[in-house]
């Protein structure tokens, strides 16, 4: 039994020339939905399109920029005008400028803002108001990283954005419950062009570029596989199996489910009515929180520091 129609529904998927973003649309596209297609590369978006058409999927390309708010009123437009609605949007598109924090430029900083966080609120917000006025709900799904939970050495703007989204989609989930929109962030691990500089893939991303499978330490422990492996919690996501799911962060990668928690105190002491001086928490800190310091950065193997360029 299929849980998982998306006949009749429309969808925008930003960034969905290649990559994680086209492993997206084709899912939606395969499960039924209409999709218009977005990337900066108009070769890129069309030859996306005709690869849907391939399996008999309706899609459209919208060759745009994400960031502006005319870039996003222009994909919802499109979607209305093309299919007739809008029920479903997709926050994928993105880019790198890695740099350690010494020698990131504003300029590295700015549009790394730019396309994910300014993005992905413009976006948002016109496709809020879209479903809004169509009173069906609807289902926005943000992508995340775990660059945005952890931290990465050489990542300063893409930790602070995708960091910044998952904020974003835990607000978002409050104020749009109410005209039925789940907000969900997806936190993919995937071979694609963004993971090509991860030292610790590259042994993983040449076997799939060679056609060999990937061995179960990879696909489990690393969440780490193909961007289609990456492709069936959106469409999750987007149904009518998920009307329920909203504000959650969630993992998918290679053979591996998670769910994110979300931040919380770990430990919590009172001081004795007269608040807390610097001497009191230096007194506390070894005995009471020493233990429970929290991890940074991917908790693999010790790699990135010396490629971070």
């Amino acid at each position: 039994m299929h849980h998982v129609d998306l006949a009749g529904k429309v969808a925008i998927v930003t960034g969905s020339g290649r990559g994680l973003g086209l492993a997206y649309a084709t899912e939606l596209a395969r499960c039924g939905a209409a999709v218009v297609v977005n990337d900066v590369d108009a070769g890129a978006a069309e030859a996306a399109v005709s690869a849907i058409a391939d399996i008999c999927g309706k899609a459209v390309a919208e060759v745009v920029p994400v960031g502006a708010q005319e870039a996003a009123q222009a994909l919802v437009d499109r979607a209305v005008a093309e299919f007739g609605r809008l029920d479903i949007l997709v926050n994928n598109a993105g880019i790198l400028r890695d740099s350690t924090l010494w020698k990131m430029t504003d300029e590295a900083f700015d549009a790394v803002m730019t396309t994910h966080v300014r993005g992905t609120f413009t976006c948002t917000r016109a496709a809020a108001i879209r479903m809004r006025e169509q009173g069906d709900g609807g289902r926005i799904i943000c992508i995340g990283s775990p660059t945005g939970q952890v931290g990465n050495f050489g990542q300063t703007n893409y930790a602070a954005a995708k960091a910044g989204i998952v904020g974003m989609v835990r607000t978002w989930a409050m104020e749009l419950a109410r005209a039925n929109i789940t907000v969900n962030a997806v936190v993919p691990v995937a071979a694609t062009a963004m993971t090509e500089t991860v030292p610790f893939v590259q042994p993983y991303i040449e076997a799939l570029k060679e056609g060999r499978a990937l061995p179960r330490y990879a696909r489990e422990q690393l969440g780490f596989g193909t961007p289609e492996d990456a492709a069936g919690l959106v469409a999750f996501l987007a149904s009518d199996a998920a009307r329920d799911i909203t504000g959650q962060a969630i993992g998918i990668g290679g053979d591996r489910l998670s769910l994110w928690s979300h931040p919380t105190e770990v430990v919590v002491e009172f001081a004795d009515g007269t608040g807390w001086s610097a001497d009191g928490i230096a007194a506390a800190w070894p005995g009471k929180y020493a233990a429970a310091l929290q991890t940074v950065g991917p908790q693999v193997e010790p790699s990135s520091e010396g490629q971070a360029q």
